[in-house]
């Protein structure tokens, strides 16, 4: 597949133009040493996948969401969402993967200038520095076996100790990034209550006594998000590693701003749904016959506006989050755009199979990878029959910061 320039990242106003610059030689290069890597981690070599985080954490790419005063890139939605697409269109796994650390931090990120109680501002503080001068990779462990990310059916819990830290027992079956990362923000229930007590965060070391992962699951596709399950066995953090040393906030916050969760790795799979049609686009550019036929010529016109549109709905969701994160349209449009770029990637996929014939189902080809890597966008939170009810029910007129009202 011939090289092309990646898709142009509109950064913030704010950001400085020698900033966007370097941002941009950055993630261009990034991309360019991740992109040969994406077949031997698809391929199930774990060393590889050790190589795509080296590569992530000696890129600086870790602190894109960090506020700049705290030594960050200080990205908005919006931003971020272009430069994971652009990852993704290069190494769809690792973009997947690098999101899952920006889904654990993002929403600390955007409280920076916002006042905190003391507790609260030294562990911002902490975390800050973890990852801008640490190079610390921070993943999320919520999934549950039944339940999925959804925090209501969390069965992990914890018990508070007399001297005031925490002990956590549970199991976690998807966990990104497992025995890649280094920490894992958990999400756990007070020991005692069932699905209507509130679900708390705590930030678990990978070294951590009692943690444990199993082999990373054989998945049909994302190997490079090296996803396993994890075991948490009496293990015991500090206070200090309570998330911003507040209990029982974790399911208010994502009612009223759920787009982390919902839609913060949208960008991946709009990045690899522009790697099935630059893949597509080419493969008919090199046959001068192929490429004067009217009917392809027409095919790749509507493959082009599918993904055209995907992406400027990608765009709108990120500008309102920017603009009024956690306002109804925010959310709405969040949801959206998770459906669409969810329908829109398959789709793409079929055109191509129908367009490159067996060119796409050779192993020998990035576009069989592709073709599998798209297909997963619907099995991510929220589900695309979820993003519909959610969208129905906002369209109603149904108070959907109202945690009864979904099915969180």
């Amino acid at each position: 597949m011939s090289e092309r320039p990646l898709m142009a990242l509109s950064l913030p106003t704010e950001t400085p133009p020698s900033a966007c610059d370097e941002l941009l030689d950055v993630a261009g290069t990034t991309g360019a040493a991740l992109a040969p890597l994406a077949a031997e981690v698809d391929a199930g070599r774990t060393a590889g996948i050790h190589e795509t985080y080296r590569i992530l954490r000696e890129a600086g790419l870790l602190g894109l969401l960090v506020p700049r005063e705290a030594g960050g890139a200080g990205l908005g939605f919006a931003a971020y969402s272009r430069v994971l697409a652009v990852l993704g269109a290069h190494n769809g796994a690792a973009a997947l993967g690098f999101n899952m650390h920006n889904v654990a931090i993002g929403s600390l990120c955007e409280s920076a200038g916002t006042p905190l109680p003391p507790a609260a501002e030294a562990f911002r503080a902490w975390l800050f520095d973890e990852v801008v001068h640490g190079r610390k990779l921070f993943a999320s462990a919520t999934s549950e076996a039944g339940s999925g990310a959804k925090l209501r059916g969390v069965r992990t819990s914890y018990r508070r100790t007399e001297d005031g830290s925490y002990v956590i027992t549970g199991e976690k079956s998807f966990v990104s990034l497992a025995g890649v990362a280094d920490y894992y923000v958990v999400a756990a229930r007070a020991e005692g209550t069932d699905g209507s007590g509130e679900v708390s965060h705590f930030v678990v070391a990978a070294d951590d006594p009692g943690v444990r992962f199993g082999e990373v699951h054989s998945l049909s596709a994302m190997y490079g998000t090296s996803t396993a399950g994890m075991t948490l066995d009496a293990v015991t953090v500090p206070r200090s590693r309570l998330f911003l040393g507040v209990e029982g906030m974790s399911l208010y916050k994502l009612v009223r701003e759920p787009h982390w969760m919902i839609a913060g790795y949208t960008g991946a799979y709009l990045g690899i749904a522009e790697a099935i049609l630059r893949f597509t686009t080419d493969h008919v550019a090199a046959s001068p016959r192929r490429a004067e036929s009217p009917v392809l010529q027409r095919e790749l016109g509507r493959m082009s506006a599918r993904l055209a549109a995907a992406r400027a709905l990608v765009a709108e969701a990120g500008a309102r989050v920017d603009a009024a994160r956690g306002s109804a349209g925010a959310n709405a449009a969040v949801h959206a755009a998770k459906y669409v770029v969810g329908e829109t990637g398959p789709a793409l996929a079929q055109d191509a199979v129908r367009i490159c014939g067996s060119v796409a189902v050779s192993r020998s080809q990035p576009l069989e990878r592709l073709l599998r890597e798209a297909s997963f966008a619907s099995v991510m939170p929220a589900k695309p029959e979820e993003c519909l009810e959610y969208l129905g029910k906002a369209a109603l007129g149904v108070n959907l910061y109202d945690a009864t009202a979904f099915d969180w």
